[in-house]
Parts: C-alpha cells; structure tokens; sequence
C-alpha cells in the first residue's frame, strides 16, 4: 500500500501519521542543514515572522548569518526539525562576561516557524529546550521581545509561563508604520 503526501510548500508529511517534531542544540550546520534554516527562514519572513527582518535578504547574506551564529560564543543556535527537516529554531543570547549585574539572566532570541511547520507543537518544544538549556548553564530568568503583530508567537509564550513586563509604541518600523513590541520576563 503506498502512503498519501500532503505537500506543504515543497515539504512533505505522512498523511496517514503524525509528523515526527525534534528538537536539538546545533554547533555546526552541514550543507543540508544550512539550506534547510535557510529556507525556513525566508518562509518564516515571507509570512511576517522574521526576527528583524521584513523582507528575505539574499541567500548569501542569510548563509553568513546561520554561519555567524555558530562563531558567537554567547550565542546557541536551537533548531526544530520536522520529520528531520529543520523548519524553526531560535537562540539563547548570553549577557557579555563584563556584565556581572545581569549574569543570572539571559535573552530568548531569532525565534521563529516557517508557516508549514506551525501547530505540531513545535514552538513550545523549543522554548523548553531554551530554558532546559538556561537552567542548566546557571541561568534563573529568560527575557524576549516580540512585535505585537506576531499573536502565535505571543500566545506561544504566555502558554509558556512568560509575563509580559512592558510595551514598546515604537518597537519596529514596518512599511513607514511604527509596530509596538512587548517584554516578556520568565523567572526559570
């Protein structure tokens, strides 16, 4: 008996199970990685999910960016793959070792779906592999920031334990609009 696809642009997953959703902290990204995050990316972009950015810049500048990343000590890359392909990931941004005031805390950052990969649970698998990660590198808080257009990844995150600590009226500038942002502190 052959199985039935469902294609989810330009991915396919099994309509006859469940999607298989993983989740891991990367510290190098081969070639199909690299094209995978890539890709990811600019969908996640494309459907207004971009961390900072508005528009998918160049596939040369987006590989630089997933390679620089990986070269940053206080940054950790994590990823979600769904059925082993990579489709979201964000990242734990360390304060500066100079920084002894706030060494008990650490930012939640560059997180993200590509639009196929949305409502398998995979967003909350990576928030928890994110503070898994914090909790056992000594951190006691996590803090993010999000634009206030982006309610999944808001809803996401108050499901998760996060309070939101402020509002920002002048967060992004989107099309010549000003788009306010939200602080979210969560106590680990």
């Amino acid at each position: 008996m052959s199985e039935e696809f469902i294609t989810f642009d330009k991915k396919s997953v099994s309509q006859t199970r469940l999607p298989t959703v993983t989740v891991e902290t990367l510290n190098d990204l081969d070639a199909s990685d690299l094209s995978e995050i890539c890709d990811a990316t600019e969908e996640a972009i494309d459907a207004g999910g971009g961390f900072g950015w508005i528009s998918p810049p160049s596939r040369s500048v987006l590989e630089n960016y997933w390679r620089g990343v990986l070269l940053i000590p206080e940054r950790v890359l994590i990823v979600g793959k769904l059925d082993h392909v990579i489709a979201g990931s964000c990242q734990i941004l360390k304060p500066p070792q100079n920084n002894e005031a706030q060494a008990f805390s650490c930012q939640l950052t560059t997180f993200f779906l590509a639009p196929w990969a949305r409502g398998y649970g995979m967003a909350g698998q990576l928030v928890i592999e994110a503070e898994n990660y914090a909790k056992s590198n000594g951190f006691h808080t996590i803090n993010l920031d999000v634009r206030a257009t982006q309610d999944r990844a808001i809803h996401s995150f108050e499901t998760l334990g996060f309070s939101k600590i402020g509002t920002h009226p002048n967060y992004a500038l989107i099309e010549g609009k000003y788009v306010a942002g939200y602080y979210f502190t969560k106590q680990i």
